[in-house]
């Protein structure tokens, strides 16, 4: 995805690295260097290691577009796993040479993954705490994380993708690092975002055993109908001339919808983004135009395209099939409706998939919603959509810890897929303060896929985008929050979300605090609505 893949350039940057390779100086001391080198030699079941060499350690750097943190020396290690004919699934693991915490920590991927960079980010940051930490290309090379192609034909790919491999990268990842120190780690951790969230949540429902604390953003659990929902976008837009949506009409859109749910009481006077949307209703037939069209009103079929966005796929007879976006997600973004309604490589973004259905020749001129998407569910339910099923008991009765975090402007993955799934497991473990004890959701108003939008972004340090929130206080930042709930037992109850200026300058313009589902921040009445402290979490009133 494209956010996801420049992080993962910033991350690769970050440490010094030109992708898809790095040029890797002399060992940084020689006995490390021997084990590190040892490595090659290990024998895991199915497992060829491909290499195994040190990284020597780099310093902080001050750059004109500000700092860039660095980084303790480290053994690369590269892997790949081929159980059965057809599954081939590659892990890279960095060992740091010096202070190893006990921590193993696993990263996920994004889109159709195939490759490593999108874990480094997360990596990144694992490394600077001292842990043993690892990510995987989800078993599906060749393919990029916004092509698919590559894997029709291979449902073992599939199957990798949609569960396996990073159970897989864990398990290598764990027998690496007890073999590299002589000793098992202490703690686990994972951090994934996207189609890494979705790596996350199958952790936690099916492997219970292999993570004692999953942090994970915008999690994809239902893929079929998620892929299915971009088309549908891109479809709105496309079948018919006259109806994509220019920056200025999403501009339009935007301020119009913020006005609708700032009247609502949904959004305070100011604010760029909607405090709670999943609350608001907004309809743009308001904007539509009453004379000569222009780029202070929408045409007929702008209106129906926008409200094809908000109301997600449905039926011939208009009954929802799947969740729309929401209201204040209308952005000109490189990863908002803009990118929904351009073609990836000639055809919609992440419409691979429904090649691996329906033949390399598949057209999505040709997809009818009521009759086509049995036929997709037939062929790939029960192997990528697992994130639907599953338990988190056997999780929560081991004392697992997973936290989750959401952007409600989030026009890739929909936001009320995660209160759902909250909802869900809350009603399976009997109440949401049972759940509570082991799972918490966290609702990021304004912000997009992952990161971005015009909200306060900035509470994840795995995610590597600069400026980051400050690591280590599990305050303002869902990782170390993690860590302090899976080792001291402390729940996260409120953390502060952080805006910083887009200059690069690291000045904090906005501060919010996030708060664990289903409580909301309310503004306390006095103070600068800028300022975390002038907002309390508080649960909604009972109807």
């Amino acid at each position: 995805m494209k956010r996801t893949h420049r992080i993962a350039i910033l991350a690769a940057s970050a440490l010094g690295w030109s992708l898809p390779g790095a040029a890797l100086a002399k060992p940084v001391e020689d006995d490390v260097a021997a084990r590190c080198a040892a490595l090659s030699n290990v024998r895991l079941a199915d497992t060829t290691i491909e290499s195994a060499i040190m990284v020597p350690a780099r310093a902080d750097e001050t750059t004109l577009a500000g700092d860039v943190p660095g980084y303790p020396g480290f053994c690369r290690v590269v892997a790949r796993v081929r159980s059965e004919p057809g599954s081939d699934i590659g892990v890279e693991l960095w060992l740091p040479a010096r202070g190893w915490a006990g921590v193993f920590h696993g990263n996920g991927s994004g889109g159709f993954a195939g490759n490593f960079t999108l874990g480094y980010s997360g990596m990144a940051e694992g490394l600077r705490r001292g842990f043993a930490t690892a990510t995987t290309d989800a078993g599906t090379a060749p393919a990029t994380p916004l092509e698919g192609d590559a894997l029709i034909g291979h449902p073992r790919k599939w199957r990798d993708w949609g569960r396996r491999s990073t159970h897989v990268m864990t398990t290598t990842g764990k027998a690496l690092t007890k073999a590299f120190y002589g000793r098992e780690a202490r703690k686990s951790y994972y951090t994934g975002c996207s189609t890494g969230g979705q790596m996350g949540l199958i952790e936690a429902l099916y492997y219970p055993q292999d993570y004692d604390g999953i942090l994970v953003g915008a999690p994809v659990m239902n893929r079929t109908w998620g892929h299915a929902s971009v088309l549908w976008n891109y479809a709105a837009a496309n079948r018919e001339p006259g109806r994509v949506l220019s920056d200025a009409k999403l501009k339009l859109l935007n301020d119009a919808a913020i006005a609708a749910c700032w009247k609502q009481g949904h959004g305070l006077a100011g604010d760029r983004f909607i405090m709670d949307p999943m609350s608001c209703s907004f309809d743009p037939q308001v904007l539509q135009c009453k004379a000569a069209a222009s780029d202070t009103c929408l045409t007929a079929g702008e209106v129906e395209t926008a409200r094809a966005f908000y109301s997600g796929p449905t039926t011939r007879d208009g009954e929802p099939s799947f969740y729309g976006w929401l209201p204040g997600s209308e952005m000109p973004d490189a990863f908002g409706w803009s990118f929904l309604q351009k073609p990836v490589n000639h055809q919609p973004a992440f419409g691979g998939l429904f090649k691996w259905v329906f033949g390399a020749e598949w057209d999505w001129r040709d997809f009818d919603f009521d009759r086509d998407m049995s036929s997709v569910d037939q062929s790939l339910d029960k192997i990528v959509n697992d994130a639907t099923r599953g338990s988190l008991a056997n999780y929560a009765a081991r004392g697992g810890k997973l936290i989750v975090f959401h952007g409600l402007a989030d026009t890739l993955v929909p936001p009320g897929q995660s209160v759902d799934f909250f909802e869900r497991h809350a009603a399976r473990m009997g109440s949401s303060s049972a759940l509570a004890e082991n799972a918490r959701l966290f609702m990021a108003p304004g912000m997009m896929h992952c990161g971005g939008g015009t909200g306060p972004d900035a509470f994840n340090s795995t995610l590597g985008i600069p400026p980051r929130p400050p690591s280590f206080d599990p305050q303002n930042d869902l990782f170390s929050a993690l860590i302090a709930w899976a080792e001291e037992d402390e729940a996260p109850d409120r953390i502060t979300a952080t805006r910083f200026a887009d200059d690069r300058s690291g000045k904090i313009t906005m501060q919010r605090p996030l708060c664990p589902w289903p409580q909301r921040a309310v503004y306390r009445g006095v103070g600068s609505t800028d300022a975390a402290s002038s907002f309390r979490c508080e649960a909604p009133a009972k109807p």
